[in-house]
């Protein structure tokens, strides 16, 4: 990989992985378009570390409130029923479904997971979900001619229950192109969240599963046409772009649609739905590169 590669491919990652768009997917298909060798998963697991660190100083108060609650309650009993303790569980309880799911579908993850026609699949129907989770979502907002707007949830009222199925909408984005925000937002504003607190958890969930993978995929870098300089570089340009990203997408989702990302997610899937059953791209483009 040169370091123009990895300065692109950095940038993609930055750009998209708040998004609800995908950035697995769109870094596979950076690659693809660009007649670049796939960087493979291990890749984008490690310049994800650096999207997370944006992540980390972004949520830097509320992370180390949820932190010394939640520790402070392990031996203080009466601290357990504090919010902010709760939520430390919950991150913890979350986190379970993408862990096993990840060890389980590693093989499946670095190969047929990376095939384009299952990445378009995959872009459009998340897209039509998350298109019909915002619809309910505004309409509970606003309201109508003859109903009153509805009071959305929020994470005061996150349970365990709740925690798991916002895990189990995360754990979905192994599969690239599905989004790990937009599974998760997606998931929380069918459960009848805010956006905002979808958005927030989603956010706070991602940590301790993209560290994890992260770490865990360092032992690869620096194998095959990836080399560790490159990887750096790219989790650095990652995070800076990350960074501006989160505080944007946090102020846009206030008070705005996301049917712009689901009108994306469905035209790039059929779009490269079509360029595959042209011949113009390869559903395994890049795979086969060492």
């Amino acid at each position: 990989m040169s370091w123009f590669e990895s300065f692109v491919l950095g940038l993609v990652q930055g750009l998209t992985e708040f998004l609800p768009i995908s950035s697995s997917a769109h870094l596979r298909l950076t690659a693809a378009f660009a007649g670049w060798h796939d960087p493979g998963a291990a890749f984008t697991a490690i310049t994800q570390i650096g999207t997370e660190a944006a992540v980390i100083i972004y949520f830097r108060k509320d992370i180390g409130r949820i932190i010394s609650m939640w520790a402070r309650s392990l031996v203080n009993r009466e601290l357990r029923h504090d919010h902010d303790a709760q939520m430390g569980w919950l991150v913890i309880v979350g986190s379970i479904p993408i862990g096993v799911l990840g060890i389980t579908l590693k093989d499946a993850i670095e190969g047929p997971f990376r095939d384009l026609r299952l990445i378009a699949t995959t872009l459009i129907v998340m897209g039509v979900v998350l298109g019909i989770a915002d619809r309910l979502a505004a309409r509970d907002e606003t309201g109508g001619r003859h109903r009153a707007a509805k009071q959305r949830k929020t994470l005061t009222d996150l349970s365990v229950k709740d925690g798991l199925l916002y895990g189990v909408c995360q754990a979905m984005a192994l599969v690239p192109g599905v989004s790990r925000s937009g599974a998760t937002i997606s998931g929380g504003l069918l459960m009848g969240y805010t956006r905002e607190s979808a958005a927030r958890y989603s956010f706070l969930l991602a940590i301790p599963a993209v560290l994890a993978s992260g770490v865990y995929e360092l032992k690869d870098a620096g194998e095959g046409h990836v080399s560790w300089g490159p990887t750096v570089f790219a989790t650095i340009i990652a995070f800076v772009v990350g960074y501006a990203v989160i505080a944007w997408f946090m102020k846009f989702i206030s008070n705005k649609s996301f049917m712009p990302f689901v009108i994306y997610r469905i035209l790039l899937g059929i779009a490269l739905f079509a360029l595959v059953a042209a011949g113009t791209l390869s559903p395994h483009a890049g795979e086969t590169a060492g």
